[in-house]
């Protein structure tokens, strides 16, 4: 973990160097174009398409590519009693906070004849893409698929590779308690043209969300248009600003930001203090508590090629440098952190205080765990009931307001040069 200064000369083009590498490089041209050939082949041959790539890239010589309803709530009753509880537990939550989130539909009937409303309305059907292989997250079904059904979606395909034929049980059972209408054991780009574009199996969707490989990330760019998508999700990040007064230990400081090295290689962890006793406290602590972690070699490669430790002027300036960095999780452990949360405008997530660790927010506060990442914060928000739906106006005018506003809108589509949307007003005012 890199131990920084920010007095020192070149600090400014070290930090900009270290978030531009964080930022989703281009697919390579070889990565593009088997991705497109994935694409077609999916498009025109569907689900014979879907069965020889499975094979192929999950060692699955299976035929039935959805998994039997059954399956989902045997996986759920066959699971510990206590892990059954917990995953309710966190859907609950999770509904709690999304249904507060739903938003309202607005009229405006004005006395001056005209109408207006703007309606929310559900998206029909979304597909949910559940990343496989390695590491499981049950979570991430819960945080995907509760807030679509909140939503009102009315139908949710979740697709989730499985390879040499291996289905994580507690995904499923996490997919069941979600009420996940339909699962695929299907992965990567095909998985993203499937629902695109639909098969005899998978039908097409309205929306994909979810992250993934950068197979995945590169198919959604390719068939966005054709299909809605949430965003291109990056590594995870996640940066601390503390103060020795803010109550936690170097010991707790330096486990938060493991909790997301051990995520990604690429994962990108930073530590803000003024206070420089702190800071080498810290690092001395993730330095040690890495070699511990079952996920070591992971941990240790995302501290040494994406982490930072800034011994800062002032607290000021270590929470002007977190705004900065806009991170996807950031948490603030100095004295009134809720309070200071409110100058930002850049942060995925902001957890306030000793008690707070980033790890509450992925399992059981209730708010969305799918934020933005590489810097993508400054403009993009955490997934929420309003991505699975829509905005549709209504607009009415009656007589008198076409008589009165129809002038000026003829002369504003004159000034445009568009005729016919003057003559569609014209013809209305002629007796």
């Amino acid at each position: 973990m890199r131990v920084l200064t920010t007095t020192r000369p070149d600090f400014p083009s070290v930090l900009e160097a270290l978030l531009g590498s964080r930022s989703e490089p281009a697919p390579s041209e070889a990565v593009l174009a088997r991705v497109r050939g994935i694409i077609a082949d999916v498009r025109s041959n569907g689900d014979e398409a879907l069965i020889r790539l499975t094979r192929e890239l999950d060692r699955w010589d299976g035929q039935e590519l959805v998994l039997p309803t059954r399956l989902l709530h045997e996986a759920r009753e066959q699971l510990p009693a206590r892990v059954v509880a917990d995953l309710v537990l966190a859907r609950d939550r999770i509904a709690a906070v999304h249904r507060r989130q739903r938003e309202r539909d607005v009229e405006l009937d004005a006395e001056d004849g005209v109408y207006l409303a703007q309606r929310h309305v559900p998206l029909r059907r979304v597909g949910l893409y559940v990343p496989g292989g390695t590491a499981a997250y049950p979570s991430s079904v819960l945080m995907s698929a509760v807030p679509a059904k909140v939503a009102g979606v009315d139908e949710v395909i979740m697709v989730t590779p499985t390879p040499d034929g291996v289905v994580n049980p507690v995904v499923l059972a996490a997919a069941a308690l979600a009420g996940v209408d339909r699962v695929v054991r299907i992965g990567g780009a095909q998985a993203v043209a499937a629902r695109a574009y639909g098969t005899a199996s998978v039908p097409r969707v309205d929306k994909i969300v979810g992250p993934g490989n950068t197979w995945v990330a590169t198919a959604k760019r390719e068939v966005f248009g054709a299909v809605g998508i949430d965003s291109i999700a990056g590594p995870s990040e996640l940066c601390v600003v503390a103060t020795p007064d803010g109550g936690a230990s170097p010991r707790v400081l330096a486990a938060d930001l493991l909790s997301q090295a051990e995520h990604d290689p690429a994962a990108m962890v930073s530590f803000l203090s003024p206070d420089a006793a702190l800071v080498e406290a810290v690092v001395a602590e993730c330095r040690e508590q890495a070699r511990a972690l079952p996920r070591a070699a992971i941990a240790e490669a995302s501290l040494r090629d994406f982490g930072i430790a800034v011994v800062t002027r002032s607290l000021e300036e270590a929470l002007d440098l977190a705004e900065r960095i806009a991170p996807e999780h950031l948490e603030l452990v100095v004295p009134h952190a809720e309070r200071l949360a409110g100058r930002f405008r850049s942060a995925g997530a902001i957890f306030c205080g000793p008690h707070t660790p980033e790890a509450v927010g992925d399992y059981l506060a209730g708010a969305n765990h799918v934020l933005p990442t590489n810097g993508t914060a400054r403009f993009f928000s955490p997934l929420g009931t309003s991505d699975f739906m829509r905005r549709t106006n209504v607009i009415r005018f009656n007589r008198q307001a076409i008589e009165r506003l129809g002038p000026p809108t003829i002369r504003l589509a004159e000034l445009e040069g568009l005729e016919g949307h003057a003559r569609s007003v014209r013809f209305r005012l002629e007796p």
